[in-house]
């Protein structure tokens, strides 16, 4: 007779039985473990500090995006969503200079989901309001694992399709980038075939085949920058898993370390604004060569693997 393995159910254990209390320690366990958040709503987050003074109250959690410079801000309940906090949200956006909300709570009503719906079509580019449920299961005896479920988020699709439509209405921040990749295009051989035309996003993609990476370039506030992440609708542990086997030799090729993260690898940057034309120059150069240093890299080390 086969040895039948032993089997325990997956339940749902109540947020306070792993969090007693919110600011004491859901709060401090976010702001160590933002990974979490990051990989839910697809965004790099480096920690600023918490419980940060905005008039009267105290923002939760202050995050910045390092491949723009924007700031993100998250609040978290360990309770169902309530007007309090969504007014609060409100007025930290203007105290803080946010341009990112992810409000966390156990549960949300159909009008508050609605709220931050209307403000994902109605802010002008830039700002992003998310809704994520959280909730704690385990199995047996076993530690407490968090489930980050986004159920209101932007609709990029959306946003991109009005950006191209109404150019009139952009920021000077979108207006900024699409001054520096046209330059950009317009100085490196090849760029616009390569990677597609300018556009009005922090961002460009070089998308690689075999094995299936993006080499990410961006402008950002201070620097430019370069990163591996997956493919789009990849998987950050896949990709981890396939650079890993090789992080000695792309490490050694490329200049830089792995780093910690399941959707940014192999970050590295340069100081300099990319709005000030006396370094423009030199910070599209900068990029040029390091995005076909990396491709290289990745072809010479990895494909072989795959």
């Amino acid at each position: 007779m086969i040895e039948q393995p032993q089997i325990a159910k997956l339940v749902e254990a109540q947020l306070r039985d792993a969090w007693p209390h919110e600011a004491y320690g859901f709060t401090p366990w976010l702001l160590s473990n933002l990974d979490h958040i990051s990989d839910a709503i697809g965004i790099p987050l480096v920690a600023e500090g918490s419980e940060v003074r905005v008039g009267r109250f105290n923002a939760d959690i202050l995050a910045r995006n390092p491949s723009d410079d924007t700031r993100i801000l998250i609040e978290n309940q360990l309770e169902a969503g309530n007007h309090n906090h969504l007014g609060q949200i409100l007025t930290y956006l203007a105290g803080l200079d946010a341009k990112t909300v992810v409000w966390i709570a156990s549960s949300f009503t159909d009008e508050h989901l609605s709220a931050l719906k209307w403000l994902n079509q109605h802010t002008e580019e830039g700002f992003s309001f998310f809704a994520i449920r959280v909730k704690v299961v385990q199995i047996a005896n076993s530690p407490f694992a968090p489930i980050f479920d986004v159920i209101e988020k932007p609709n990029t699709w959306d946003r991109e399709v009005q950006a191209l439509a109404d150019t009139t209405t952009r920021s000077p921040l979108s207006e900024n980038r699409f001054a520096f990749w046209t330059a950009y295009c317009d100085r490196v051989p090849g760029a616009e075939e390569q990677d597609g035309k300018p556009d009005y996003w922090s961002n460009r993609w070089r998308v690689v085949a075999n094995p299936d990476l993006i080499i990410s370039i961006y402008a950002g506030k201070g620097q430019v920058g370069i990163f591996l992440r997956p493919p789009r609708n990849g998987s950050g542990e896949e990709t981890y898993a396939l650079l890993s086997a090789k992080e000695p030799e792309l490490t050694n090729e490329l200049g830089v370390g792995m780093g910690d993260s399941l959707k940014y690898f192999f970050s590295d940057s340069m100081k300099g604004e990319y709005t000030d034309a006396t370094i423009r120059d030199s910070l599209i150069d900068w990029l040029a060569r390091r995005v076909n240093e990396y491709e290289a890299a990745v072809v010479k080390i990895l494909r072989p693997l795959t």
